[in-house]
């Protein structure tokens, strides 16, 4: 793609490093095919090709966004299928990051919309905060249908009961069980913690009997207000977790820095290209993303032992973007499973979105209804017993759809091999 940038536009390095990405695509539409929102709406600005066109005219004029621009980039899952699909190389991620941020700066929403887009990034990233929001929705909930068809109606729906807090859930240390094999720090994460606290409970209970000694970190690590473009929280988050892993670095040591929510895992491993122009974070932000592992990532490593209870069970194993397309991780999770003694089937539409995306769900809840109904009516077309994922905003996601208990990868795995029967799966 030519474009037409001034020499002054290039000396920004946000610019210059996006005018390199656009240069790439040629435009052969390879990515429509794989796009959710085009495959829905057939509209080319709603597929990546159509948005790198706005994305690149709303750069070359140096201008604030519009609100047609920004309503197609709005739409945009960042499930980065695209990049998957494209045999030109276009980092699409990095593209619609700089894009979003462009968004954030210059273009004032309407003031619901503002609100709203405040709201979920002074909640979610905070455990303690979006417990008291889950708690006033549960309030609120019987009361859903007196509202319109729109965001917070979604947002009631999605709000689930809160879970009780587990023993494993605090920062510190957890020994390994026997000789220690390696030690990592496991990221705790912050809507995770919240809805799902038992993932990481799992998690740890599979490390900690396997050898490893395992180092819980709180605080999010940014995704979260990133994807809305919000610059600086994002990076206030993202530097604190850097801090907190770089200490143990230099202190006792890290075999990796393990991540059990996919989003996140995707998140950390672009510490290194966020900081890159920043000269006090820019090193420390690199070795934490060249450490950095998915949970299955690391779990592979440590050769596993035969299941020491089987259970028979049909896993319907679904692939967040964020582990297949963000991380590029296909194979492990599926021979981790397979090895447990389960029997994987995946959906037909494997490489399409669900819909949850982070706060996609809540914030454009028509697009996300549709996506979740498709991808639940394949996942139950399997024929499965259960559904695994990897990526904590699946699971909320899927859950009330699929009509089969949802579980996380790794409570499968712990279970498997000597750890309690996943809560989930009830008496099956």
């Amino acid at each position: 793609m030519q474009t037409n940038f001034t020499t002054e536009q290039l000396a920004d390095p946000d610019v210059a490093a996006s005018e390199k990405i656009l240069r790439a695509c040629v435009h052969c539409g390879f990515c429509t095919a794989t796009c959710p929102t085009y495959v829905l709406l057939g509209d080319e600005l709603d597929s990546p090709r159509g948005r790198i066109y706005l994305i690149k005219q709303m750069l070359e004029e140096g201008k604030p966004a519009t609100r047609d621009v920004t309503t197609h980039l709005d739409r945009c899952l960042s499930c980065l299928a695209c990049m998957t699909t494209c045999p030109s190389g276009v980092h699409y991620q990095h593209l619609i990051d700089h894009a979003r941020a462009h968004v954030e700066e210059t273009y004032r929403r309407p003031w619901h919309d503002r609100t709203l887009r405040a709201l979920l990034a002074f909640i979610l990233p905070h455990p303690k905060r979006f417990r008291v929001a889950l708690l006033g929705a549960a309030l609120a909930r019987p009361f859903r249908f007196v509202l319109p068809p729109g965001r917070l109606r979604a947002m009631l729906d999605m709000a689930r009961d809160v879970p009780g807090p587990d023993a494993t859930d605090r920062d510190g240390v957890f020994p390994a069980l026997g000789r220690r094999r390696a030690r990592v720090a496991l990221l705790a994460g912050c809507a995770q913690r919240v809805l799902a606290p038992s993932i990481n409970a799992a998690t740890i209970r599979l490390l900690t009997r396997h050898g490893v000694e395992v180092v819980v970190t709180g605080g999010c690590c940014g995704a979260l207000p990133h994807h809305l473009g919000k610059v600086d929280p994002s990076h206030e988050l993202a530097a604190s977790l850097i801090g907190q892993w770089v200490a143990e670095l230099d202190g006792e040591g890290l075999d990796a820095i393990v991540v059990n929510a996919s989003g996140c895992g995707t998140q950390v491993k672009d510490y290194g290209w966020m900081f890159r122009d920043d000269p006090a974070l820019a090193k420390d932000a690199a070795r934490v993303s060249l450490l950095a592992r998915d949970i299955t990532e690391f779990v592979t490593t440590l050769d596993l032992p035969a299941p020491s209870q089987g259970s028979g069970l049909t896993v319907a194993y679904h692939s967040a973007c964020s582990m297949q397309h963000g991380q590029k991780i296909t194979r492990e999770p599926k021979a981790l499973l397979q090895a447990a003694g389960f029997t994987v089937r995946e959906p037909l539409d494997a490489h399409l979105c669900c819909g949850s995306a982070g706060t996609y769900n809540l914030l454009q809840p028509a697009i996300a209804s549709q996506l979740k109904a498709r991808k639940a009516a394949t996942l139950a077309a399997t024929g499965a017993d259960l559904m695994a994922t990897g990526n904590v905003g699946c699971m909320t996601q899927l859950a009330d759809a699929v009509g089969m208990p949802v579980v996380h990868t790794v409570e499968l795995l712990d279970w498997a091999t000597g750890g309690p029967r996943p809560e989930a799966l009830g008496s099956r």
